[in-house]
């Protein structure tokens, strides 16, 4: 199963995500756990399964056998030399195949298969007189083959490497068609040639799967351990432990924890612990993608320290940016800095804490709202609210990234400091409810529907995909689609980028 093609090449980055991602021992224990875990289905087996036939199908054909020459002695005619030449499989099709799981692998099985070739043939024999000679063309059918192979990944060091363990092809019979000639040339050819002509098919298919291997373990090992999600962040897709095997589906985590763009983890503020992403059996979508929620407390936290979490609320009514607009509720600021522009400038001040309840998203943000008056072109600072603001948030999925938005719940208010005197938090509590609602929260879902891609392979799009909030994490449950003209799009896939 050669692979000629970039179409082939992102074919197959799903397909050892799918169905390949089995150990040689699944015994094995780790300390380390993934926070990011994948869940592919028996749906999602057969789809990858069906995909992977397709491509390596397109991708042999044609395929070039090796010339066959043999001498055979003919009645009548005597001791005749005969040749075959040009020989080229030009359709292959695979009307049954299956999959299975085992403890040691994958065993894939593609029976029932077709094969048809064209090939040119020649003879020559001599008599006494003179030497004799012809040549023509000629189809043959391959009929019953069968395409056996078990496979196993390994983990090592964080990436996979992929081991063929076991193989084997078939053919049962052939049927071939001899254009011109004598009459004795089909049965002769038939006679010096079958045995010969299956072998070599058989032959090829296997050192075409050997040949596939080689450069499918190149792949996986080339898969990228860090996804950089834009000059802040990078999410870690090192591959975790072993991946686990059951009779209905195959799981892998990842890492799944953000690093700072200095490529520090940020794994050690959380505690290590099992994780079972294994949330149901007989998942009816082919894939689900599990996310704790420590995945986004490390991007929140990674964000946080890199200072990207403070700015200037945009898109106010003018009434909120001039100190006139004011008056009735901070009075001595219209009275200090009167009918001068102003801004608020919101400061986090740690990162926001996140909890995936069932069903739902909480988030606690600390922050500090800042009056800043633009007097004689100086930008100075008046008075500081601290905020505590609980909100509540909900996923979404926008092509292949995992995006949000927030919703303002409830909040608390104190004075922090003030450069002009006590301010009557009463009448400020309303204020900041306003422009907490209609001012901040927007901002915040700017950023936030942008979102982050999920760890798919490149050239495949999620279809029809649910999201679920249980047990602590947020798990995207979807069938997915081959697209090849996404191969061109990197801001949507990212396993291209080895």
């Amino acid at each position: 199963m050669e692979i000629s093609s970039k179409s082939m090449e992102n074919a197959i980055r799903f397909i050892f995500f799918s169905f390949l991602l089995i150990p040689a021992n699944t015994q094995l224990e780790s300390n380390q756990k993934g926070y990011i875990s994948a869940v592919i289905s028996t749906k999602g087996l057969d789809f990858a399964k069906d995909l992977l036939i397709e491509k390596a199908v397109s991708s042999i054909i044609p395929l070039q056998l090796s010339d066959i020459e043999k001498s055979a002695k003919i009645p009548v005619v005597g001791k005749v030399r005969m040749g075959l030449s040009d020989i080229v499989i030009y359709s292959v099709d695979f009307p049954f195949s299956s999959i299975a799981t085992g403890d040691s692998g994958i065993v894939l099985v593609a029976s029932g298969a077709t094969a048809n070739l064209n090939m040119k043939w020649k003879y020559s024999y001599k008599t006494w007189i003179v030497t004799i000679s012809d040549q023509g063309t000629a189809t043959v059918e391959v009929l019953g083959m069968v395409v056996w192979l078990k496979a196993a990944v390994i983990n090592e060091e964080g990436t996979l490497k992929l081991l063929l363990s076991e193989y084997e092809c078939h053919v049962k019979d052939i049927s071939i068609n001899v254009d011109g000639g004598a009459s004795w040339l089909y049965q002769g050819i038939i006679d010096a040639f079958r045995g010969k002509i299956m072998s070599e098919v058989e032959d090829a298919i296997i050192k075409k799967i050997k040949e596939g291997i080689i450069k499918l373990d190149s792949l996986l090992q080339s898969l990228p351990k860090q996804l950089q999600v834009n000059s802040v962040v990078a999410l870690n897709v090192t591959f975790m432990d072993d991946p686990l095997l059951t009779n209905s589906s195959v799981e892998l985590e990842i890492n799944g924890l953000f690093n700072g763009a200095d490529e520090i983890s940020v794994s050690n503020y959380y505690s290590k612990r099992a994780q079972n992403f294994l949330s149901c059996n007989g998942l009816a979508k082919m894939v689900e993608i599990s996310l704790h929620e420590k995945v986004f407390q490390s991007a929140a936290s990674v964000y946080f320290h890199a200072d990207h979490m403070h700015w200037t609320l945009n898109k106010i009514p003018e009434s909120l940016t001039n100190t006139a607009g004011w008056r009735y509720i901070i009075p001595q600021l219209y009275e200090q800095y009167p009918n001068d522009d102003m801004k608020l400038h919101v400061t986090v001040t740690s990162p926001p804490v996140i909890r995936i309840a069932d069903h739902d998203v909480d988030t606690t943000i600390y922050a500090d709202l800042t009056f800043e008056v633009l007097d004689s072109s100086e930008v100075v600072s008046i008075a500081c609210i601290s905020l505590v603001i609980s909100a509540s948030c909900s996923a979404e999925i926008h092509r292949n990234n995992l995006t949000g938005s927030i919703k303002l719940t409830n909040f608390t208010s104190s004075l922090a400091w003030s450069n002009i005197g006590n301010l009557n938090m009463h009448l400020l509590q309303a204020a900041m409810s306003t422009v907490l609602e209609n001012f901040f929260m927007p901002d915040l879902n700017l950023h936030l529907r942008n979102g982050f891609p999920l760890p798919l392979p490149y050239g495949f799009t999620l279809q029809n995909a649910e999201i679920v909030q249980l047990n602590s994490k947020v798990m995207v449950r979807s069938d997915l689609s081959y697209t090849e003209d996404m191969i061109s799009r990197p801001d949507i896939n990212f396993l291209a980028t080895a």
